[in-house]
């Protein structure tokens, strides 16, 4: 199977860097074809211009947008690796989806019905965050993080949902969590 990741932390020392080592390494073991795309160390444009959007109208996107959509076009299974922020994603990342994301490439709309474009592709979706689970239920954070991004881009671009990990108290792990979350992760890779 061909993995994309798209991974948006700019700490190579953070447990996002550890989770998505963990992810390579467990598609390693079953020889599966990958691909990393770390937003950060590319340096990515996120700022979505007049230029993008003009283009988009037209069907065309720059040439670091079509790089992009290139690596998605190629892959079977999306991995997307980002802490939450503010309660959303990365700058970089939410840059990355309304650049890449675009009209036409992952979503039309025939006769006023949107469509998913991404059809037949899997997504697995790692987050970490500061809060506790318990602090996001409570107040019905954990809902709308789920909302915004599994339906409100991932499904709505027609992509399958495999798992959406939530992992919390991210900034103060203990060896026990690190290493749960680990297990967890690569359980997932390896099938």
């Amino acid at each position: 199977m061909k993995h994309l990741i798209i991974y948006a932390h700019p700490n190579i020392g953070s447990l996002n860097h550890h989770l998505m080592q963990t992810v390579i390494e467990s598609l390693q073991t079953e020889n599966h074809e990958i691909e990393v795309r770390d937003l950060y160390q590319f340096n990515f444009n996120p700022v979505l211009s007049q230029e993008d959007m003009n283009g988009q109208r037209l069907g065309t996107v720059a040439d670091d947008v079509k790089v992009e959509q290139d690596y998605i076009s190629w892959a079977d299974h999306l991995t997307f690796i980002y802490p939450i922020w503010w309660t959303g994603m990365p700058a970089i990342m939410k840059g990355y989806i309304d650049r890449v994301f675009s009209y036409g490439f992952a979503y039309r709309y025939d006769q006023g019905i949107q469509k998913g474009l991404l059809t037949g592709k899997l997504t697995t979706i790692i987050n970490t965050q500061g809060k506790s689970n318990a602090e996001y239920e409570s107040i019905g954070m954990d809902k709308a993080l789920s909302l915004t991004s599994d339906k409100g881009i991932f499904s709505y671009c027609g992509l399958t949902i495999n798992r959406h990990f939530f992992f919390d108290k991210a900034d103060r792990p203990t060896p026990e969590s690190k290493a749960n979350w680990t297990n967890q992760v690569s359980a997932v890779f390896k099938n």
